[in-house]
């Protein structure tokens, strides 16, 4: 179990329709974290973001929901949060449970079938799976929210490249940050260690990733992006943190992006990252956000190098 299931208390899962080019992952905390929001992008999708800010009264999260679909991805939230009401997990309201669900949405209406999209069914079966299935590592590459990513079209949709989900863990001692990524990126996936590029707008050859000046060039030149981006995050942690807290390890956390995505936050990118901390270990906020960064490079890197060509989009492991 080396995903963020390995968390006590978490428990997530994917839902993936691999003809229609579409899917939804979520994460599950059934007794509830403490829960935040960094949105950074200029086009989000999403669903209880403003009941995350650390002045509102609710300061407990039950489940963050990433998916394709574009907005109408945001159906599959609706099922999560009743599968979990018929579970009687939620905030006590006095006559039932309210499960506090958020959720960010991608557009990966350009694979596949661009009239199917998650639904509420499809969120009602990923929050069983979770609940009910094995706890393991998601699937990355083409699967979940991952499986119509598609990474570096400033230089138009016919030269992106193939993403898709990415997972990974990092520790420091009994500290443990995890985070989840759909990578649908305006921009190109670099390496945040070495600075190489591991996918993205197709250079004129064909066989390697343009340039950060060709992205620059395309800015000048005013291409015309369609909003059919945003990169799509949950870092989970098993800190003990406030609201205000969690806020600021999901500011920090979306330095990632920075890091891992050039270019990255613009305004037809939807760049969103949700925090849930279990609240299991005391730890400093600062270590926390800076762990939480390694976290998300290392899914979104991984989202990338993970994806397999498909829809007509090259992945990285083939070029």
């Amino acid at each position: 179990m080396a995903g963020v299931a390995q968390i006590d208390g978490v428990y997530a899962a994917s839902v993936t329709n691999e003809e229609a080019g579409t899917g939804c992952t979520v994460i599950v905390c059934p007794k509830g974290a403490t829960g935040a929001v960094d949105v950074r992008g200029g086009a989000p999708a999403s669903r209880e973001t403003d009941l995350l800010r650390p002045e509102e009264t609710v300061d407990v999260l039950h489940a963050v929901v990433l998916s394709g679909g574009s907005a109408f991805g945001l159906s599959a939230s609706c099922g999560v949060a009743e599968e979990l009401e018929r579970r009687g997990i939620g905030v006590d309201v006095g006559v039932g449970r309210v499960p506090i669900v958020s959720s960010a949405c991608l557009f990966d209406l350009a694979c596949g079938a661009s009239d199917v999209r998650p639904t509420v069914a499809d969120g009602a079966r990923v929050a069983a799976l979770a609940l009910d299935g094995p706890r393991e590592a998601l699937s990355c590459g083409n699967h979940g929210a991952g499986t119509g990513c598609t990474v570096g079209k400033f230089l138009g949709p016919e030269r992106a490249m193939k993403a898709g989900l990415g997972e990974h863990v990092e520790r420091a001692g009994e500290l443990v940050c995890g985070a989840v990524a759909a990578v649908n990126a305006l921009g190109n996936v670099v390496d945040p260690e070495s600075g190489a590029p591991v996918a993205g707008a197709l250079a004129e050859d064909g066989h390697t990733v343009a340039s950060d000046a060709d992205a620059i060039a395309a800015v000048a030149a005013a291409a015309p992006w369609l909003r059919s981006n945003t990169t799509i995050s949950c870092v989970v942690t098993n800190a003990r943190l406030t609201k205000a807290q969690a806020t600021k390890v999901a500011q920090m956390s979306a330095d990632a992006y920075a890091h891992a995505i050039r270019p990255t936050h613009t305004t037809n990118d939807g760049d969103t990252v949700f925090v849930m901390a279990t609240g299991e270990v005391e730890a400093p906020v600062d270590a926390v956000g800076m762990l939480a960064v390694r976290a998300l490079e290392g899914a979104i890197v991984r989202g990338a190098r993970e994806a397999r060509s498909a829809y007509g989009f090259t992945a990285a492991r083939d070029l």
